[in-house]
């Protein structure tokens, strides 16, 4: 199947990401992409250097005539998100990935592409191995564990890097000029509880909500996708306000940075209820499909009898946490005052586990504005230390404050216009880019972010357009010609 992708235009970058993509390289296991990017460096011949945590960054020299030009670090991050379908048997730590051609995209047999950001990747060591392409000296910096934690760019240090302006390549509108982004933060809730013995009485249901889209926790917060966890939270609080519904164990959803698209839970229900239990959960099912019809058509629900469990949560606990589940704010907090349809602030109730008489909530808050992140944050460690959680802060990272007098920005605003007959969107995003952490060592350098359409990004329907890749391309060719002078 890779091979069709091979054929595609341009095929120095298809090549590269086909490459990359054989390769595994899930967030905090990149030690084979690391030894992949430096092997690539090394036969070259060019200098190549990992750096004390990992990151990798290769030099080349500037083409014939080009002598003269700002020094350019091109940027993008190895790891990916690994996400796949609950059906599909795939192993990200031992397997590449499975591309093939739909139409005008890229997508992947039931996982995610990898397009985020290893389109990116692809393009760096495209113009690296290239003879034919001019360029002014780059310096190509290659992070690592972008997509859980951003550690690689926060262990980056002052002085790897001389150049003068930095191409940050993870924007994922191919019409979009990135010049800022939305700061992070993890909040993390905790508690152990007691489990009691399962009356006899009582009977073993598990509660599946399956099929929903997910995404990308910051680009797509906005968009009105379904929360498998708040899902079935709605319906494990339905279920116990009517028929004391007792909850043995609770699974949802899997990175912070995702959208949850699943959720699985094991209760327990009195057996004289159940006939009106099933009717109940039915209605429940009918209505929040017809809630989440346009957005989610592909939701699914089912309610299956199951053997009894052995153990259910204490009753206190089970009340506490399904409130604060409820209470906590999940979606868009605040739209940005300054600028036009830019999310400020946000959460993504991403985790929930609840097994074997311990707790674990997890969330990403995201937001432009520090001050509102850290309110938001409060706000939900708040919610559930009042239900008996211990709350961790962790993960704080900073957001990347416009320059609308960037110098770089102009350079490629103009020949945006010139090449496609439109003004390019100049924006900022609610993801996280590494454009802010990375400013903190190096404030003097010009940063600028953009790439082609990828979509689903953190979901197994992330895929690539083709000929969005072409256009992006031919960009990045002429934005390299087109640096200015020392």
């Amino acid at each position: 199947m890779n091979s069709e992708i091979r054929q595609l235009q341009p095929q120095q970058l298809w090549n590269k990401f086909a490459d990359l993509n054989a390769v595994p390289r899930p967030s905090k296991k990149e030690e084979r992409v690391i030894a992949f990017m430096k092997d690539f460096g090394k036969k070259l011949g060019l200098e190549t250097i990992e750096d004390e945590v990992g990151n990798v960054i290769i030099k080349k020299p500037a083409t014939a005539g080009m002598e003269n030009r700002t020094t350019v670090v091109m940027q993008s991050h190895l790891d990916m998100v690994h996400q796949k379908n609950s059906d599909t048997d795939f192993n990200f730590d031992t397997q590449g990935i499975e591309m093939y051609v739909d139409g005008d995209w890229v997508k992947a047999k039931g996982t995610t592409l990898g397009a985020d950001n290893g389109l990116g990747v692809a393009t760096i060591m495209a113009v690296l191995e290239s003879t034919d392409i001019a360029h002014p000296a780059i310096e190509a910096l290659f992070t690592i564990d972008e997509e859980t934690g951003m550690t690689g760019a926060m262990g980056l240090k002052g002085g790897l890097l001389t150049g003068g302006i930095l191409l940050n390549l993870d924007t994922e509108e191919d019409d979009e000029i990135g010049v800022g982004c939305a700061g992070g933060i993890d909040v993390t809730a905790t508690r152990t509880y007691h489990e009691e013995e399962t009356p006899e009485f009582k009977i073993g249901y598990t509660i599946t909500v399956k099929g929903l889209q997910g995404g990308h926790s910051g680009m797509q917060i906005h968009e009105g996708l379904g929360n498998a966890n708040k899902i079935m939270n709605r319906l494990l609080f339905d279920g116990f306000e009517n028929f004391g519904l007792r909850i043995s164990e609770i699974d949802g959803g899997s990175l912070r940075n995702a959208i949850p698209r699943e959720s699985k839970a094991i209760v327990a229900i009195d057996a004289i209820h159940e006939d009106a239990f099933l009717m109940e959960m039915a209605l429940m099912s009918t209505t929040i499909k017809k809630e989440l019809k346009t957005m989610e058509p592909d939701l699914e629900i089912a309610i299956d009898a199951c053997e009894s469990p052995k153990s259910i949560m204490d009753l206190g606990v089970q009340e506490g946490i399904t409130r604060a589940i409820y209470a906590a704010l999940n979606g868009v907090y605040r739209m940005s005052a300054d600028i036009s349809d830019l999310v400020e602030t946000s959460n993504n109730i991403a985790r929930v586990i609840i097994k074997n008489g311990n707790i674990k909530i997890g969330c990403l808050t995201r937001s432009s504005v520090e001050s509102a992140k850290i309110d938001l944050a409060n706000t939900l460690r708040a919610t559930f230390e009042l239900t008996g959680c211990e709350v961790e802060l962790s993960g704080d990272y900073p957001g990347w404050t416009p320059n609308m007098d960037s110098a770089i920005l102009k350079v490629m605003a103009k020949l945006y216009e010139d090449l496609n007959g439109q003004k390019p969107h100049v924006a900022a995003c609610h993801a996280g880019l590494e454009c802010g952490i990375l400013g903190q060592n190096y404030p003097d350098m010009d940063m600028i972010s953009f790439g082609p359409n990828i979509k689903g990004a953190h979901s197994p329907d992330e895929r690539a357009q083709i000929s969005s890749a072409q256009k992006y391309w031919t960009f990045v060719l002429e934005i390299l010609k087109s640096i200015p002078k020392n």
